[in-house]
């Protein structure tokens, strides 16, 4: 799919007014996300024999391990959500395994979220998007459909067109992804809308198919395609709470158009990331042009003759000999050259390491980690406060795009809640509140956070259900629960103890 060209066949035949130039950004990110940008990771090198051969230039992929890593501290398996009711918590998490369980599991939502974090950090924007398969519609009312299924989709920023933004919110968007029906190709558009109807303000939302030719040239040329069987036309939700939900990289955008989209984590670091490949290839070509070199005068050469009368040139080490007929040098002359000597070319690993480990901690600086984030000295121990010192940009960047993962959850989240008790039937609150832990272990390890909070709810500077919801994963309603019957089975052992101790005073 050309997004490019599919915001033009839509802009001309919708009358709308997006930004197709800022998607060339998001193409050049994803290039280097690839680690091949074609302009810088091609060269051209001449041969021996004049002619021009193209190399690809060695690459680490910095960009593409710069997203990983940010995906893996921001939303990973230590991730957890606590609801403030029963029973929106066990239909979304689960009742048995909380977590792991009810509506999150069916839609595989963690890894799929991970990966989805991965590509906002690398497209600059990430989109949760919510909907129901087998759901009854009449007209455009939707019907109880409690064997409906709940789906959702995971966009990275190519395939997100914001449609409406109001006070830097995107109120409206499309969402433009590319599928396959029956072996053919397809564009799917799904519109979400603000709309009006019978004085209720909601969500419409339209699916559309396309079918396209010759995209990549300027008579790029779409024509609608008939649904797939099962797909409605379009609904009203019946609210205005968003079936979708934008995530970005909690930076502000220095880059003219894209209203509404974010930039990737390592938009400004690709001088950086260039710097990084030059100097490990350079490694690379050091190491690989760095193998013994033999030198031999021409007399020392054998020649033999092919079949078709043509003279090869046989060097005394390539048959193996041990024994040379005839002298390297004349011993009656000592000033006459050698006709032959050996040539070690240098490897640099000393320069080019540290030449490495530079590019490396100017990139690991740009992209929000610190200076020391990508480090080969394993050999070296810091002390806790310099482990602690050399990350507190990483630590005040994680916190600074939790914000931003945070309200992307929940809204997705409450939408959830509000499609499961509109149309499903659910028992839930989509208003109910929602906390989203995040994993910290980056800063200090999860047992020592575990023993502090301990210590916190023991000594009264904490609630003792909040330590059970952070660390048992359950829902405000159970954990107060649980702390009141721990009280209760308390009491009577308190009691005893206390009326033993009163009979032993009275005794003394």
């Amino acid at each position: 799919m050309n997004i490019t060209s599919f915001i033009k066949y839509l802009n001309k035949a919708r009358g709308l007014h997006i930004d197709g130039n800022y998607y060339s950004y998001i193409e050049l990110w994803k290039q280097w996300w690839m680690g091949d940008y074609p302009k810088f990771h091609e060269i051209k090198e001449t041969a021996s024999d004049g002619s021009v051969t193209t190399r690809l230039l060695s690459s680490m992929r910095m960009p593409k391990r710069a997203c990983e890593d940010w995906a893996s501290l921001l939303l990973n398996d230590k991730t957890t959500v606590a609801l403030g009711d029963a029973a929106s918590s066990d239909w979304l998490l689960g009742k048995q395994d909380q977590q792991t369980g009810g509506v999150l599991r069916e839609v595989q939502f963690w890894p799929n979220a991970n990966r989805l974090m991965e590509l906002a950090m690398r497209s600059g924007t990430g989109a949760f998007v919510l909907s129901l398969e087998g759901m009854l519609v009449r007209g455009a009312d939707v019907l109880p459909s409690p064997d409906a299924r709940v789906c959702l989709d995971y966009d990275p920023a190519e395939c997100i067109l914001p449609l409406t933004i109001q006070h830097g919110i995107v109120t409206e968007v499309a969402f433009a992804s590319e599928i396959v029906v029956s072996g053919k190709s397809c564009i799917y558009l799904q519109t979400h809308r603000l709309v009006t109807v019978g004085g209720v303000r909601q969500y419409r939302i339209t699916n559309e198919y396309f079918t396209g030719d010759h995209e990549d040239s300027d008579e790029a040329a779409y024509m609608p395609a008939p649904l797939p069987d099962g797909v409605v036309p379009g609904f009203l939700t019946g609210s205005d709470r968003p079936w979708f939900a934008l995530l970005s990289p909690n930076v502000v955008k220095n880059i003219r158009g894209g209203t509404g989209l974010g930039m990737a984590i390592f938009s400004e670091a690709l001088d950086q990331a260039q710097q990084v490949d030059l100097a490990f290839d350079n490694y690379c070509q050091d190491i690989n042009l760095g193998g013994k070199k033999v030198f031999y005068n021409r007399a020392l050469l054998d020649t033999y003759y092919d079949a078709e009368g043509k003279p090869h040139t046989v060097t005394p080490d390539t048959t193996k000999r041990q024994q040379f007929f005839k002298l390297p040098k004349d011993d009656n002359d000592p000033e006459a050259a050698s006709e032959w000597h050996e040539y070690n070319p240098d490897l640099r690993v000393d320069d080019n390491s540290k030449a490495v480990q530079d590019a490396l901690d100017y990139f690991s600086f740009k992209v929000g980690f610190g200076t020391h984030h990508y480090q080969f000295n394993a050999g070296t121990i810091a002390t806790a406060t310099q482990y602690n010192g050399d990350r507190q940009d990483m630590v005040q960047h994680a916190n600074k795009h939790q914000i931003n993962v945070e309200a992307a959850l929940i809204q997705i989240f409450r939408a959830m809640l509000q499609a499961g008790k509109m149309i499903l039937g659910a028992q839930g609150d989509p208003d109910t509140p929602i906390t989203i832990n995040f994993d910290d272990s980056y800063i200090t390890d999860s047992e020592t956070r575990r023993a502090q909070m301990k210590d916190d709810a023991l000594n009264g500077f904490l609630p003792k259900y909040r330590y059970l919801m952070e660390w048992y994963g359950l829902n405000e309603t159970e954990a107060r629960q649980t702390v009141q019957e721990a009280q209760q089975e308390a009491a009577p052992t308190q009691q005893a103890l206390s009326f033993t101790g009163g009979a032993g005073g009275g005794e003394g």
